[in-house]
């Protein structure tokens, strides 16, 4: 789907034009477009093919090879950091400064995170800045190609390197809209992430998470995923597709063909899909051919094996089969194809640091995201390109695809935002309020056998006690908005035998007890037995459900919870837990909202798919 009509970032409010610019102005000025100029010159328009022809003839070997790769750099601002920013460029890269960074390599991309160090996001105007900065280094250069700049904001609690903090609006993530089932919610959910997301200058995100949950004791995907069912996996991830789509973004599918069935987390391991060809046709496969139906931009790999397609055991990151067999040439894709971080164990722990980007260029892919050493990883692909292990014709084919993207997504045409406009952008009401309607419609009641539910207007004292700071207080406060007296006691991921002895006490007398888990039902996968956390977790929901005080339970991430406590009366699943899904749940406690979010998955033993109740 062409998506040359789309203004990708600069698309700006009136009352921000004037300011949009006299910000691009001095860029303008500097940082004029090569290709357009020589043919300017003829009178001809230049076509797409023509200015990518243009640029990679005005570019050296070095320059292609360093658009291969996506890093991350340190720091909040491109050129002004703190002293443990530059220490940590300087270990990665031998230079101080994003900047300089951008400078040393010319790379086709830049990863923003706020987890592993680089700590590159704070408010919006900061970001903005930072993109703009980083954008005006790569312009330096000749030829002048900006910057792509990703992020994973998947949505929801788990991976969303904007958090509250940020200001950023946290929408309900992907097993919450599998609840929900509503592809309208999909799509406005992916639109004001990318809305956000594309005012501080970020223009991919790698998103939506393609991935089919049939695993229950998924390490790393779970709630990531939209659900178990391969059809409406589809409808969710194609709906996210135009949805970003219509917030002027690119979204990248991931993590094909599929991380969904795996009992190995790949940051730590190589997991294996032990899948046939024709399970991953049935249930893999769908959501990715229905992003590429829906126009998606890019698609990111799987450090996973998949020995129905690749017998020879390689991870589909470093698999021509799968690559460039199955995903180029059998499902037709044509966009950027993007490895997941080298730098994981699943990566990392069988392919040096120098073997890894060679691998995974030759197995198809275009995009190399953060390999573990910079310097190694740019000296290998060289020496390959020399050598001729890597041709030059191969070597142009992902060139031109990345060029080509850029150009579709007209970052050519607007590299820089209006860092005056940002903040507005992620204050917009409307974004907040649609994040708590489409919350409302993804909560789970999986049992009410006491009919306890819905509450009864008037006071209650109700004991809030579990898992999680944020989350036991932010279920404390919207009971406290309708009348109740509360109070919390917060026990951890591994609540210990004191603090379940304190909640037991503490539930005499009350009206009503509360309590959030967090992956209450997990197996480690080395022992087959559930793991400290979930042991400890389920000693004290049990031990809450022997008072005689009643019990909510609310499993606030992965919704197997009910299976280590089959006794509960009443479940209630929320699949994420940003402040939205916490009032939601609140609202639902009370009647206020009608529980409407079905089962995404199967709960083994228990529950069918599609399960859940209303009032």
């Amino acid at each position: 789907m062409s998506r040359t009509t789309l203004t990708r970032r600069g698309r700006l409010a009136a009352a921000g034009l004037a300011a949009a610019v006299a910000v691009a102005m001095p860029y303008a000025a500097t940082h004029a477009a090569g290709p357009e100029q020589a043919t300017a010159a003829s009178g001809k328009t230049p076509t797409q093919h023509g200015k990518i022809v243009s640029l990679m003839q005005h570019m050296s070997l070095q320059q292609k090879i360093g658009q291969l790769f996506v890093i991350e750099v340190y720091g909040r601002d491109a050129n002004n950091i703190s002293d443990t920013a530059k220490a940590g460029n300087q270990k990665l890269y031998g230079v101080d400064t994003p900047a300089q960074a951008i400078a040393k390599y010319q790379p086709g991309g830049v990863i923003y995170f706020t987890t592993r160090g680089p700590d590159n996001i704070g408010d919006p105007a900061q970001v903005a800045t930072l993109s703009n900065g980083l954008q005006q280094a790569a312009l330096q250069q000749r030829p002048k190609i900006p910057l792509n700049i990703a992020v994973d904001q998947e949505g929801g609690a788990l991976v969303a390197r904007f958090g509250p903090a940020s200001g950023a609006t946290q929408m309900p993530g992907q097993m919450a809209l599998g609840a929900s089932g509503s592809t309208d919610d999909a799509a406005r959910s992916a639109e004001v992430i990318g809305t956000e997301l594309a005012a501080v200058g970020v223009t991919q995100d790698y998103a939506p998470v393609a991935d089919v949950n049939l695993n229950p004791n998924n390490p790393v995907i779970g709630i990531r995923s939209p659900g178990a069912d391969p059809a409406a996996v589809s409808d969710i991830v194609a709906a996210e597709v135009e949805g970003f789509d219509d917030g002027n973004l690119s979204s990248i599918a991931k993590h094909f063909p599929g991380h969904g069935d795996t009992g190995v987390d790949s940051h730590y391991g190589l997991p294996e899909v032990t899948h046939t060809r024709e399970e991953l046709e049935e249930i893999d496969l769908p959501p990715f051919k229905a992003a590429i139906d829906a126009g998606i931009d890019a698609i990111m790999t799987a450090h996973v094996t998949v020995p129905a397609i690749d017998p020879t055991g390689e991870p589909a990151t470093m698999s021509e089969p799968i690559l460039t067999g199955l995903l180029r040439e059998e499902m037709g894709f044509d966009g950027l194809i993007v490895t997941d971080a080298l730098d994981m164990q699943g990566a990392a722990a069988t392919y040096p640091a120098d073997v890894a980007p060679v691998e995974a260029f030759l197995a198809g892919a275009d995009q190399l995201l953060i390999p573990p050493k910079m310097d190694v990883a740019y000296a290998a692909v060289t020496d390959a390109v020399k050598e001729g292990t890597i041709s030059r014709k191969r070597l142009d084919e992902s060139v031109y695809r990345i060029l080509k993207h850029k150009l579709d997504n007209e970052i050519f045409k607007s590299p820089y935002v209006d860092v005056a406009a940002a903040p507005a952008v992620f204050n917009d009401p409307q974004h907040k309020a649609d994040a708590q309607s489409i919350s409302d419609r993804t909560t789970t009641l999986v049992k009410n056998d006491d009919d306890l539910l819905p509450l009864a207007a008037g006071p209650k004292n109700v004991l809030v006690a579990g898992w999680g700071v944020d989350t036991t207080a932010g279920i404390a406060a919207g009971l406290q908005k309708r009348g109740a007296t509360t109070q919390v006691l917060q026990s951890g991921t591994t609540p210990s035998d004191a603090s379940i002895a304190a909640a037991v006490e503490a539930a005499e007398g009350k009206d009503l007890v509360v309590v959030p888990t967090n992956n209450a039902w997990q197996i480690n996968p080395s022992t087959g037995q559930p793991t400290p956390a979930a042991v400890a977790q389920t000693k004290l929901v049990k031990a809450l459900l022997d008072t005689e005080t009643p019990v909510v339970v609310t499993a606030m991430r992965n919704p197997y919870d009910v299976t280590s406590f089959p006794e509960a009366a009443t479940v209630l699943n929320t699949y994420g837990y940003t402040s939205h899904q916490l009032e939601s749940l609140v609202r639902v406690l009370y009647g206020e909202v009608d529980p409407s979010g079905k089962l995404p998955v199967e709960i083994p033993d228990l529950y069918p798919l599609g399960h859940g109740l209303s009032y």
